[in-house]
């Protein structure tokens, strides 16, 4: 990802604009002073700049969790903090910061909170989780032009490439999305997807709690799957097909086909590279025979006002449950203009949310954004607005 190691950090007096971009306030971490957020701006775009530490010299880089796309934003907020401020640079991977003529358009592009306010309307809808290069994604699109396909994707820079070929074949039937499926899935209306494909989804044989199947995952897809809808799973891991497995037949009542080295339209780079290796590929495909009651999700993320700095700072590093999920509090940073803010994950355990709450005098609230409007997030806001009060 794009970074910049420079010799030592020279804060600069805020807020202030060099080169398009703005820079409205520097915080702080309260444990550790070798690390800095630098709130930032451009296009539109609002995210963090993130100044660390490391041995020898100071790194430059983009924060994880509001780091936006296309990559040419940050590379152009790297290069015009590090010109402004006057540090000598020791070394940089963000020497191009040219805007690609094929991501000038980006109408494509959504984030969850596009979904949130509105749910596009369409005939047909299929979702494809984790679409890789794209390939399988795009040639699915431009064969059904009458069909609007969802992209998810947490890979950035997949995204971006994909984005480059929509633009390149004027498609107007995807949508792309970089964020965790599971939680997509919780937005979108019952009874309106044809298809979900999880074709090559990581197998995290050491971590299994991320993996996208799970029982919660088939239930949120049978739900928003319309009668005769399929969700399909390919892969050519054994260990995920034997887990994946032993999962949808744990179902109460589940219509199952499975299939072994069965071919399909178009491949990915990825099944191409296990085909040549000889590997087997195996598909679970559930076809729903049900149709579910309408979605239906009410609640507030508004904070209660009278928050006191000394308990709020007290909770850096604490975590705490209920039987819905978590919070537990990552770190905590003072603002240049005499704000706190807390990072923090909040949800389910096994789909929780990593968040900024900034706490002004008289406001307290997400910044950049908010938890997706979910039921167990609005509990678990709430459990989050008793913490904060005591």
């Amino acid at each position: 990802m794009p970074h910049i190691h420079i010799e030592t950090f020279k804060p600069i007096p805020f807020p202030a604009q060099h080169e398009g971009v703005t820079f409205h306030y520097m915080a702080s971490n309260v444990k550790h002073n070798n690390e800095h957020l630098i709130a930032t701006t451009l296009e539109d775009k609002e995210f963090f700049l993130l100044v660390k530490d490391v041995p020898e010299n100071v790194l430059l880089k983009s924060e994880k969790i509001t780091r936006p796309a296309p990559t040419y934003i940050v590379k152009r907020a790297l290069n015009a903090y590090a010109s402004l401020s006057q540090a000598k640079v020791l070394s940089s991977n963000v020497n191009d910061t040219s805007k690609n003529i094929h991501l000038e358009k980006d109408a494509s592009l959504w984030n969850i909170h596009d979904f949130a306010e509105k749910f596009p309307d369409a005939k047909d809808v299929r979702i494809e989780v984790g679409f890789g290069s794209g390939r399988h994604l795009l040639h699915q699109a431009k064969e059904n032009p009458d069909i609007l396909f969802i992209g998810i994707e947490i890979h950035k820079p997949s995204v971006e490439q994909a984005l480059k070929q929509i633009n390149i074949f004027g498609l107007d039937n995807v949508i792309l999305l970089d964020y965790d499926a599971r939680l997509f899935l919780e937005l979108v209306p019952s009874n309106i997807v044809s298809r979900i494909y999880v074709h090559f989804p990581v197998p995290w044989d050491k971590k299994p709690h991320r993996r996208v199947i799970s029982t919660a995952f088939i239930n949120e897809s049978t739900r928003v799957l319309a009668p005769l809808g399929q969700l399909e799973l390919r892969t050519d891991s054994e260990n995920y097909f034997a887990y994946s497995w032993e999962t949808f037949i744990s179902l109460t009542k589940a219509r199952l086909q499975v299939n072994k080295n069965q071919e399909i339209a178009i491949s990915s780079k990825y099944e191409d590279r296990w085909k040549k290796m000889e590997k087997n590929i195996y598909d679970i495909t559930l076809i729903n025979e049900e149709e579910s009651q309408p979605l239906s999700i009410e609640g507030s993320f508004a904070f209660s006002k009278g928050l006191d700095e000394e308990r709020l700072l007290a909770l850096t590093g604490s975590t705490h449950k209920n039987k819905s999920g978590f919070v537990h509090f990552e770190r905590s940073y003072k603002t240049t203009d005499g704000a706190i803010l807390l990072r923090l994950s909040l949800g389910s355990f096994e789909r929780p949310e990593h968040l900024y709450v900034r706490v002004d005098t008289d406001i307290t609230d997400y910044l950049y954004t908010k938890p997706v409007p979910s039921k167990v997030n609005f509990m678990m806001h709430k459990f989050l607005d008793g913490l904060l009060h005591g």
